[in-house]
């Protein structure tokens, strides 16, 4: 049973407008999210309804009764922007997660513009509809706290892009995240001096995203409790990314959100074998964001969140919040490698495999998710890594001697690696000309075949190598 709730409108007009979505000439379902659909109770919606609710975004039960375009600033490449805020997308609807009881939210990308879309058109391309999808699923299949693609409607519109082949196809996507706050949202009202609702919003964060804070602690005291909040959860999303071989993109404030949840999918990749400055975005030209410097930019972001403060709590108390960023992403990182390994987190820290696994890789040049499949389970990878077509790279230098003790390591409980996935002799990759292949299918063709092959594959592959997989932190 769908339970909405529509709690952003308890923070008042200050930092959201109301909008009006766009009206397309087209409304045509090329992906719906069953498994979430299921679990947030809106998975018996005929077709019909659902284009209605996420094409043309007529109100859900009991949620928001009109959408709202989220008021924000932001650093963009380090550089202070207080011209942004939901240009392409607004908060659609609120709903309480029956499983786990968070509030999760129903944003959208290309659904119209709105007061913040700076001359934009305020869509989206089907192609960047397909990316998205495409990143959420595998994330999500290698245990990364991601928003979940719930809805891509081509919505029948041709859009001019002057970094694609143009006119190209529209589409509109609804995605399914815990919490559209973001650090930029904090940013806008330091800005302004509204140190008022500043701190509301940080209650308001507490109460509805961050449960383990106490919501009506003193200011000085709450502050810093949220700043520490946030570096932890972005912490451990840094080092879900490095783990997954993935590199966002585009770390701007704007992008990070309060519950740490990875989103916004722009210009990301997945890397083809370890290479630390492997850049996602061609935009990029310093390698701000490149594979090796996640953890830093993100913690950078941290930081100016505890800026956001500072006339409401002590300097020093909140650059000790900001400081639990690294302790965490150094235990996150041991956690996150040895889930990928499918050993268990104890094993992985007695090999420390943060401190050895990525260099080793970088030496060897070896695939990055060739080895992970080779090696998942530990011992019971043997006859795994023999057969595999990196046999030589696994006895070689620094990656050979972790291969020899990876080899003598028990499989976690919860690992099955002699399942029938792992018979298939190689991982399931997303680089940059896998997607585009995908993508000439559907733009030459409308063949929609290979992308829905693929997505089976990708859950088919969190289904053998995750713990808890489809659940979010």
């Amino acid at each position: 049973m769908f339970t909405g709730r529509s709690t952003h409108l308890d923070l008042g007009e200050a930092l959201f407008d109301p909008v009006v979505p766009a009206s397309f000439p087209k409304s045509i379902l090329r992906f719906r999210n069953q498994r979430w659909a299921e679990r947030m109770g809106l998975g018996a919606l005929d077709e019909s309804a659902w284009r209605a609710h996420f094409g043309a975004f007529e109100p859900l039960p009991d949620s928001l009764p009109q959408p709202l375009a989220l008021r924000y600033h932001g650093h963009q490449f380090r550089q202070y922007n207080p011209d942004l805020g939901d240009g392409r997308g607004f908060l659609f609807a609120q709903a309480v997660d029956p499983v786990d009881s968070c509030l999760r939210d129903f944003g959208t990308k290309g659904s119209g513009t709105t007061p913040w879309s700076r001359q934009g058109d305020g869509r989206l391309t089907l192609k960047g509809a397909m990316r998205e999808l495409l990143a959420t699923e595998l994330l999500e299949a290698l245990g990364v706290d991601t928003s979940k693609t719930f809805s891509v409607i081509e919505t029948g519109e041709a859009l001019q892009r002057h970094d694609e082949p143009s006119p190209t196809r529209s589409a509109v996507l609804v995605r399914l995240s815990h919490s559209h706050i973001r650090i930029g949202s904090f940013q806008r009202l330091a800005a302004l001096g509204h140190d008022e609702v500043l701190v509301e919003l940080a209650r308001h964060s507490a109460r509805h995203y961050l449960d383990e804070l106490d919501a009506e602690a003193p200011p000085e005291r709450l502050a810093p409790d949220l700043v520490a909040a946030v570096a932890r959860r972005t912490a451990t999303t840094a080092a879900a990314w490095m783990a997954a071989g993935f590199v966002h993109g585009v770390l701007n404030s704007d992008n990070i959100n309060i519950t740490g949840e990875s989103f916004d999918y722009g210009p990301w990749r997945f890397l083809p074998h370890l290479d630390l400055n492997f850049t996602a975005a061609y935009f990029d030209h310093t390698g701000l964001y490149c594979y090796g410097r996640q953890p830093e930019a993100v913690l950078w972001n941290v930081c100016r969140l505890a800026e956001c403060f500072g006339r409401v709590a002590s300097v020093d108390d909140l650059r000790a919040a900001a400081e639990v960023f690294e302790p965490t992403l150094k235990e996150a990182m041991e956690a996150h490698l040895a889930r990928r390994l499918g050993i268990g987190a104890q094993a992985g820290g007695e090999l420390r495999l943060a401190e050895r696994l990525l260099p080793a890789l970088e030496e060897s040049a070896s695939p990055f998710e060739q080895f992970f499949f080779d090696h998942f389970g530990g011992v019971a990878a043997r006859g795994r890594i023999a057969a595999s077509p990196c046999v030589a790279a696994y006895s070689e230098g620094a990656l050979g001697a972790l291969s020899a003790e990876l080899q003598a390591v028990a499989p976690a409980d919860w690992a099955r690696p002699e399942g029938e996935w792992f018979t298939r002799g190689k991982p399931e990759t997303l680089l940059i000309e896998e997607v585009e292949a995908l993508w000439s299918c559907i733009d030459a063709a409308d063949d929609w075949q290979p992308l829905e092959d693929k997505l089976r594959r990708i859950r088919e592959m969190g289904d053998a190598v995750g713990e808890g997989m489809y659940t979010s932190q």
